[in-house]
């Protein structure tokens, strides 16, 4: 034995509501990825999601929702105008301080798992293209999606790459 001792990853946990604060700072330092949100627009969010994961004390978390969701999301309604069925991986963020342990992959991972036992067959989400997120691209690109469609949104400030990925058994 070298003595080398290998550290456990972080559980991967619902979200629950006391978890709401954590989320919010984590989310609106990372707004011109993901936007903006306000504490009751969150609440609501977090009411309506189909999936919502965090890993440690919020090192990472994941919001998605499924077509029944009541969301007002211009890229949520550009997925439900071509999919009868499908999780939108609405935001995921890592904090800076936790990046390259894996925590994006492991999230969607088990997303992919419970969007199967849910009956779905398809997870798609958004990357900005304008600005660009280029690691985001990538990240994307590794788990298997593939660029579906495009779009310029509110109001021409920016636009956005839709992307999706078969999840079937």
């Amino acid at each position: 034995m070298t003595g080398a001792m290998t550290k456990e990853p972080l559980p991967i946990e619902q979200v629950l509501t006391a978890d709401q604060t954590a989320i919010l700072a984590l989310n609106n330092e990372h707004a011109a990825e993901l936007s903006w949100l306000e504490p009751e627009r969150l609440s609501v969010l977090l009411g309506e999601a189909f999936y919502t994961r965090r890993i440690g004390a919020l090192e990472a978390f994941i919001m998605c929702f499924d077509q029944d969701a009541s969301y007002d999301s211009p890229n949520f309604f550009w997925f439900r105008e071509r999919y009868a069925r499908f999780v939108y991986v609405d935001r995921v963020v890592v904090a800076a301080g936790a990046r390259g342990r894996g925590h994006a992959r492991r999230l969607y991972e088990d997303l992919f798992d419970h969007a199967r036992r849910g009956g779905h067959t398809i997870v798609t989400c958004e990357v900005n293209a304008d600005p660009p997120n280029p690691a985001s691209d990538a990240f994307h690109a590794t788990l298997g999606f593939a660029e579906v469609g495009d779009a310029v949104i509110h109001g021409g400030k920016k636009s956005v790459r839709y992307y999706a990925k078969s999840i079937a058994a």
